[in-house]
């Protein structure tokens, strides 16, 4: 009886929900700390992370209007991101890839992932670093910290910079990151779920 309950143990630690729980609180320790380093810059720096300019502290956030404007670029980044997994071989072993590395997740892990990873980026990103040293620099370092040593996930290189110069864009236009957080945790949320679900 003791030896099956060992057996049974030692299968449950190889289930990927098991796997699932560690490498969500390792994402969240990750995040956090990312987050953390961008209000470190704004407090150092003595600027907001959330505005572009102190004009556009002062013009203040369009919710509605800024939110919208995320939705849409959500909307249109994943119906793109969809298309190239479906329809190219590059896409589809680059989907396959992705799936492989983020393993067994579900709909809340994903959600998770896409709030943390939204949030933590756009504020450290376009928040803290694109101020800093510009749109186009901040997004070609964005799109370097995505780059994987691995041919089927270069796509994926080239999908988050042009990701980068799209919410550097959005940032810029608003002049608050209520846009860019919208539109990454729409795309994460979406693209992650849709990867768990066709290859996992």
């Amino acid at each position: 009886m003791s030896s099956q309950r060992d057996e049974n143990r030692e299968v449950s630690a190889q289930t990927p929900q098991g796997s699932a729980v560690s490498v969500v609180k390792l994402a969240l320790l990750f995040y956090g700390a990312l987050f953390a380093v961008a209000l470190g810059w704004s407090t150092w720096s003595g600027r907001s992370v959330f505005y572009a300019s102190q004009a556009a502290a002062e013009a203040g956030v369009a919710p509605l209007l800024d939110g919208a404007l995320g939705l849409a670029v959500a909307v249109a980044a994943i119906a793109l991101s969809r298309g190239l997994t479906e329809r190219t071989r590059w896409g589809d072993a680059m989907g396959r890839a992705l799936a492989a590395l983020l393993g067994k997740r579900s709909t809340r892990d994903c959600i998770v992932l896409a709030v943390a990873s939204g949030v933590a980026e756009e504020t450290f990103f376009r928040g803290a670093l694109q101020p800093a040293l510009g749109w186009l620099p901040a997004s070609l370092v964005f799109g370097l910290v995505h780059f994987a040593p691995r041919r089927e996930l270069l796509p994926w290189t080239g999908f988050a910079l042009c990701a980068g110069l799209v919410l550097g864009a959005l940032f810029e236009a608003t002049g608050n990151l209520v846009a860019p957080i919208v539109a990454h945790v729409g795309i994460n949320a979406v693209n992650l779920r849709r990867l768990v679900v066709r290859y996992g």
